[in-house]
């Protein structure tokens, strides 16, 4: 299988260049620049070697650096952002500090003829995000690219088929970022695209059935996609092992538990445990308002449920979770700075009782998840519904967590989502927030004080970044009202017009 290598050194964006290069049938993996060495790089057997942006400078000493030697294997690199600037460092170029000019958002980029802009206009957009900039080429490079204020926006040693670009491919707002990388895999690399999703599927079922042979395997199922496709994924593996928690913390949606439930024990015929742990999780949360302490404390009752049942049951060896890539980005894996921590990640406590935890997904995408759900036969309604974090409601409630919070969101977010699935609104994900805001109203000539729900709508293909949805005035609308109507402690309703970045797409 061909395979290409992504060296992080501290971007936020690694995870969205690996499922880029993904995106074009070429398996993509990472490793941070500090847990792999240029020897095992060698034997690797990569086709090509990808350099990550990073926050730093190269001329700070504490900043990620690499050995030089990586340059002189004969595998293809490309350098993005901090790495375009580092492959220029280690080849003897120098950089300076862009000053009062350094270059933010969209900027139109001026490309030369070069393997790397085959097919790509002359003139194009490009995302940029830097400080520093190449003020002097290595020996052997030459300027491929530029903007009015960066002379340097891409260069290339073609020679020895290293290239570098200052601005970001993988992301959408760069206009051709996709040709960028396209051309760089099977112009430059010679790639060929003969990795599918199929083959992870068979891999997949084939490692945990022989690692996982005569062991007992407890699946935590929240019902949302991500565990959903796990616990499938599992059941294939290990059969009537398996057997899956699902917990009812009281954070769930409408009518949700009594879905999951009738998917899952009747179509699939799997072992299902359902726990009612409403008063339990929210007796824990009880005077709790910090957002990261929240999810701290439901992920570790998560942990601790799932313990109390695998002792019910008899002892497990093994617990799933249905973990995926921006999962572990957004909870700072290797030196990129931590955003939120999440549940499936940062939320786990240091001591459980089982031998070990299984992450089938944690290489994936959202929407590689959904292509192996589909694959596994998992209904299209279920594999298509809308993304819900294992916290559930508690990371869109802001403030202390109360029952009567969790019944009043509970009702404004149905009401929202029907709206929006009746009006056939193209849209990623969307919900219902319960601020902690309160505020006058009049109601048949009666002053309110209730609650403000925030509606949020965003649209994105991975979640690393994501832009608003223009929703109708009319549906949004429709769904106010209701809103205000019929359910009786909210009397105000406001719509998150925020992008993500600066945004994340929940607000906890």
């Amino acid at each position: 299988m061909e395979k290409i290598l992504v060296l992080d050194f501290g971007g936020q964006y690694d995870l969205l260049i690996a499922r880029r290069v993904r995106e074009h049938g070429v398996y993509a993996e990472i490793f941070p620049y500090n847990r792999i060495t240029v020897e095992e790089i060698r034997e690797g057997g990569y086709r090509g070697i990808i350099f990550t942006g990073g926050p730093n400078s190269v001329y700070d000493e504490s900043s990620p650096h690499y050995d030089r030697k990586i340059l002189e294997l004969g595998i293809p690199v490309l350098g993005i952002c901090y790495g375009h600037q580092l492959i220029a460092w280690m080849a003897g170029g120098e950089i300076k500090s862009a000053g009062n000019i350094s270059e933010y958002g969209k900027t139109e980029v001026t490309a030369k003829s070069c393997e790397l802009f085959c097919g790509i206009p002359e003139k194009s957009i490009c995302w940029m995000s830097h400080t520093d900039y190449v003020s002097g080429l290595p020996d052997g490079f030459e300027v491929t690219a530029v903007t009015e204020n960066c002379p340097c926006a891409a260069m290339a040693d073609r020679k020895r088929r290293i290239y570098g670009v200052q601005f970001h491919p993988e992301v959408t707002h760069t206009e051709y970022g996709g040709t960028v990388l396209s051309n760089f895999l099977f112009r430059v690399c010679g790639c060929t695209g003969d990795w599918k999703m199929d083959d992870f599927i068979e891999k997949t079922v084939e490692k945990y059935r022989r690692e996982l042979q005569g062991k007992k395997v407890l699946c935590a199922l929240s019902g949302g996609v991500d565990s959903s496709v796990a616990a499938v994924l599992m059941h294939r593996a290990v059969g009537e092992n398996l057997t899956c928690v699902f917990v009812d913390h009281g954070l769930l949606r409408k009518h949700e538990g009594a879905q999951v439930v009738r998917v899952f024990r009747d179509r699939f015929s799997m072992k299902l445990v359902r726990v009612n742990a409403e008063d339990r999780f929210l007796g824990k949360l009880a005077g709790v308002t910090d957002p990261e302490k929240k999810r701290k404390i439901i992920g570790e009752e998560f942990i601790r449920v799932f313990e109390d049942e695998s002792r019910e049951l008899g002892k497990m060896d093994y617990l799933v979770q249905g973990t995926i890539y921006p999962d572990v980005i957004e909870s700072g894996k290797g030196d990129a700075s931590t955003i939120k921590s999440h549940h499936n990640v940062g939320g786990l406590p240091s001591v459980m009782d089982f031998e070990g935890i299984v992450e089938p997904l944690r290489d994936l995408f959202k929407d590689e998840v959904r292509q192996v759900g589909l694959k596994l036969g998992i209904p299209e309604y279920l594999v298509r519904r809308q993304p819900f974090p294992g916290p559930g409601l508690g990371v869109r409630i802001i403030g202390e967590i109360t029952k009567e919070k969790a019944d009043t969101l509970r009702e404004a977010d149905a009401i929202f989502r029907e709206e929006l699935e009746k009006a056939g609104v193209a849209s990623s994900q969307y919900f219902a927030v319960l601020t902690d805001t309160r505020s006058v109203g009049v109601m048949g000539d009666a002053r309110t004080y209730g609650y403000t729900v925030a509606l949020r709508a965003v649209t994105t293909d991975d979640f690393m970044t994501a832009d608003w949805t223009r929703i109708p005035y009319e549906v949004l609308e429709r769904a106010s009202g209701r809103i205000t109507n019929e359910v009786r402690t909210i009397n105000r309703v406001v719509y998150d017009i925020t992008s993500k970045p600066p945004a994340t797409v929940e607000w906890e």
